[in-house]
């Protein structure tokens, strides 16, 4: 029988393939990189548990290789809610929102650590709707639609923003999307407004009219006035008097002429030559 081939194993290429393949596996652990609008919080399960001084910012970093590191989104977001609330007098609002926010970056790891990754839903979510029924809830389905959904937006923005500073949440803004009553509800309130509408226009002309009659009866009680002033004072000598200034007026103009003084009721009169 022919004897096999002897086989030589180079036992320092095999430590140096150990080694490479170890050291590959360790950096494989240890790196982490994290993208535009991350952040991570480190997990040392063998130190404590959250790291809640170290926040990893953008970029890559290096860690033990036994530790983990939990990415959440920093940058703005947007939560939508849509949801049915009582008005004042007990009336179903179906009301249409949403809030920009995003995680508090200083205190990332105390979120993670107390809320967790779903802390919109633990959190968030649950700050909104008691934000949007408290809020609704002060207003008349009248004040809703005519002119208050600017007021109720900024105050579910205050209500639901005290809610989250303490959660580590930062909320940047609340916009109302939408506000639905119900039809037969809106279209009592379009009639009465329509109505009031009505109402107030017909005060305006009614106004107006007055106002008019008042100018008239001012202006014609100062006419009467000015003419009784004026006929207190034309007496016959100041008649007689404008009478003969008009005639020496005339009488000085070139056309031919002539003036003879003692006329009807002692004023001068001219004589022309026609």
């Amino acid at each position: 029988m022919s004897e096999l081939p002897e086989i030589r194993i180079n036992k320092g290429l095999i430590g140096t393939i150990a080694v490479v393949i170890i050291i590959f596996v360790v950096l494989y652990k240890s790196a982490v990189t994290l993208g535009a609008g991350e952040a991570g919080v480190v997990f040392k399960p063998f130190a404590g548990g959250v790291d809640t001084e170290t926040t990893l910012g953008e970029g890559f970093h290096i860690i033990m290789p036994w530790n983990k590191v939990v990415t959440y989104d920093v940058r703005q977001q947007e939560e939508k809610e849509k949801m049915q609330v009582l008005s004042s007098n007990g009336l179903q609002i179906d009301i249409d929102i949403s809030i920009w926010y995003r995680p508090d970056v200083s205190k990332l790891p105390q979120l993670h650590q107390e809320k967790g990754e779903r802390y919109k839903d633990i959190i968030l979510k649950p700050a909104m709707r008691s934000a949007m029924r408290s809020v609704v809830g002060r207003y008349t389905p009248e004040e809703i639609y005519s002119s208050k959904r600017d007021a109720i937006q900024s105050e579910i923005m205050i209500e639901t923003k005290s809610i989250l500073e303490s959660q580590y949440i930062i909320m940047e803004r609340a916009l109302v999307r939408d506000i639905a009553l119900p039809p037969t509800i809106k279209s009592a309130i379009e009639k009465k407004l329509k109505q009031e509408q009505e109402s107030l226009e017909y005060e305006f002309k009614l106004n107006k009219q007055k106002k008019e009659a008042e100018r008239l009866k001012i202006e014609a009680e100062g006419k009467a006035e000015a003419n009784r002033i004026l006929s207190a004072s034309l007496t016959d000598k100041i008649l007689k008097e404008k009478g003969i200034e008009a005639t020496l007026e005339l009488s000085k103009s070139p056309n031919s002429k002539v003036v003879v003084v003692g006329g009807s009721e002692g004023m001068p009169l001219i004589l022309g030559n026609n």
